[in-house]
């Protein structure tokens, strides 16, 4: 019996989801803030796996460097989300959606 485009096309999205989210959990992406004072990396699935925070900016304004370290963490998920967005049209357009309309 032969499948019906629709079910292929389901099958093949199966497949692509697995890839992304094999490949989202590989992802590795470091940001820094502070002109490298502060540095962070995170994994894909936006967990923070790491926070390096230079020793001169310890002895230095507190609030500043909290700042830093909000803003190293934001531009880390910005590059996530970026590499996600980049990932999912990659995987689109493998979609093969002849025959379906």
């Amino acid at each position: 019996m032969k499948m019906s485009n629709f079910q292929q096309l389901i099958v093949q999205a199966k497949k692509m989801q697995e890839k992304l989210q094999k490949e989202m959990a590989e992802l590795r992406v470091e940001a820094t803030a502070g002109g490298g004072i502060v540095a962070v990396t995170m994994n894909g699935s936006k967990q923070l796996l790491s926070v390096h925070i230079d020793k001169s900016a310890v002895e230095n304004d507190v609030e500043m460097l909290q700042d830093m370290v909000v803003a190293a963490v934001n531009e880390a998920s910005r590059k996530v989300d970026e590499a996600l967005g980049s990932q999912l049209g990659g995987l689109a357009g493998g979609l093969n959606l002849k025959g379906l309309f």
